[in-house]
């Protein structure tokens, strides 16, 4: 594991943005963001799995996840992709659901790497002001730092598999 922390920050009244590093080039970590089969390895919280992955990865193409966790809950979410741009950038739109706060959100992933480092920095800009603070109740960075803890295993074993 990188040993890196998740810093999530609120620079406006719609926005939540994410950053964290990992030891990996750009071009892994935006394969981990994008191919359904590594997705399926790392995507979500503890407990929490990938049943199902669709990416259409084209501008304008679609994604779908679906989720699946203790008890069996499942959480469904898709939405289109805007800009792609490897290995620097993703922005797509989502919506879950069973959502509970309006509109779609705008999720823009920014990849820099410096000396094997790749820092993503993902920007969520909300409908509106009372969506974002909605998702600042949920446990959010805590199903983030998880996910994330699985990304770090996956990248050090694609970096060893090369």
């Amino acid at each position: 594991m990188s040993g890196r922390e998740l810093t999530v920050t609120t620079p406006s009244d719609r926005e939540i943005v994410l950053t964290r590093a990992f030891n990996a080039p750009a071009g892994l970590v935006f394969d981990a963001l994008t191919r359904p089969e590594l997705l399926r390895r790392w995507f979500g919280a503890q407990g929490w799995q990938l049943v199902e992955c669709e990416t259409d990865l084209r501008v304008g193409g679609a994604w779908r996840f679906v989720s699946q966790g203790p008890g069996g809950a499942e959480q469904a979410h898709g939405g289109t992709y805007q800009v792609i741009q490897p290995p620097r950038q993703l922005v797509y739109t989502e919506r879950y659901d069973d959502q509970s706060y309006p509109g779609d959100t705008l999720i823009s992933h920014r990849l820099v790497e410096h000396a094997g480092v790749t820092t993503l920095t993902s920007t969520i800009r909300y409908a509106t002001p009372e969506g974002r603070d909605r998702v600042l109740r949920y446990p959010m960075r805590r199903g983030v730092t998880q996910g994330y803890r699985r990304l770090d295993e996956l990248l050090v074993e694609l970096a060893d598999a090369r």
